[in-house]
């Protein structure tokens, strides 16, 4: 993509933005939002987007970050984020001792062989980070949609018993929702009833550990959809015409936008092409890379781009061409959920 609107581009933001006017009232405010602790503000840096990356990073096997790389990246991203070295108080200015914090990776492409997933390594360095920012272990949970999207991140051993991997501290929590497990009452989204799940409205924060995929329904999956369809009740529901303005209109409930305070990006590998699953190897690449953001449509402005350029490298067509583009992006910048215009989106790198 380009700063500069094509054509096409203006077409496609002009329906976005006219399906978005079509559907009903979007925000059910009040007692569906979560409210920080006493006294505390969570940092918000609308635009700015940190990539932090590494030479090499991979095990052996091609798939896995090495545990000092994930380190290692993890905390230069948040370093870059938010202007100190010291990981408890970068993490510091999302999470609150008294929060409950929920972490949500994305496993879906990591069921067969765990080679496609948030890493557990990166997992891992998130949970160390918020626990020296001050929060105990047992208000933290680490949740997923199903057991074996979980188990695909490798943060637990056992799909039945949700055992966590004993490299992780004592007394962290897991959970799978299994698209029924919410305790809220329905709201309506674009005229579909929905509720969101017990392990995200259970939390007073959440921090969103997720991909950048290429995706068949909607062009892109990354930051805004790891939320959107992974924490309610009936996802398949919001997926007609390539899930836009779905997308957008999920985040934009006062549910999800009072949680989610901090998105971080396992792309130590990316799908270019096939995904969400990862059935097509040649597609799945290393980047060797984390990104880390306050705002989910910077972030996904920045993946989609990633994205198309890889397409373009391997002779692959726009997603617009394909018939996919994710207009929903935009969308949720004119819902006011981030920033959309490339020229005024901050992307910072370093190299570790």
């Amino acid at each position: 993509m380009s700063s500069s609107l094509t054509r096409r581009h203006l077409l496609g933001a002009t329906a976005a933005s006219a399906a978005a006017l079509a559907w009903p009232t979007l925000a059910h405010a009040g007692k569906h939002a979560a409210s920080p602790p006493a006294g505390f503000l969570r940092a918000s840096l609308p635009g700015k987007v940190v990539r932090a990356s590494q030479a090499s990073t991979l095990q052996a096997n091609g798939l896995w970050p090495e545990p000092a790389s994930a380190k290692a990246l993890v905390g230069k991203a948040m370093e870059m984020l938010t202007g100190t070295s010291d990981l408890g108080r970068a993490f510091g200015m999302f999470v609150h001792p008294e929060d409950r914090v929920a972490l949500k990776p994305n496993g879906i492409a990591g069921r067969k062989g765990a080679t496609m997933a948030t890493n557990k390594e990166l997992v891992l360095e998130v949970v160390r980070g918020v626990l020296a920012a001050g929060v105990p272990p047992e208000r933290i949970t680490i949740f997923e949609q199903y057991r074996d999207f979980l188990y695909g991140t490798r943060v637990i051993t056992d799909k039945d018993k949700l055992t966590l991997d004993p490299d992780f501290p004592a007394g962290i929590r897991t959970a799978v929702h299994l698209n029924k497990d919410a305790a809220m009452e329905e709201i309506m989204v674009g005229g579909t009833p929905t509720r969101y799940v017990r392990p995200f409205t259970e939390a007073t924060v959440v921090i969103n550990l997720c991909l950048m995929k290429d995706h068949g329904i909607c062009g892109f999956t990354g930051a805004l959809k790891n939320i959107t369809h992974g924490c309610n009740v009936n996802p398949q529901d919001f997926h007609a015409h390539n899930a836009s303005p779905q997308i957008a209109h999920l985040y934009a409930q006062e549910v999800v936008k009072s949680r989610v305070a901090l998105h971080i990006t396992d792309a130590f590998k990316v799908i270019y092409d096939g995904g969400p699953l990862d059935t097509k190897p040649s597609a799945r690449v290393p980047f060797h890379s984390v990104y880390a953001a306050t705002d989910p449509v910077a972030l996904d402005v920045i993946g989609w781009e990633l994205i198309e350029r890889l397409r373009k490298d391997n002779g692959l067509p726009t997603l617009a061409a394909a018939g996919r583009e994710p207009t929903y992006i935009r969308t949720a910048a004119d819902l006011g959920l981030g920033v959309y215009d490339r020229a005024n989106i901050a992307l910072t790198e370093a190299t570790v």
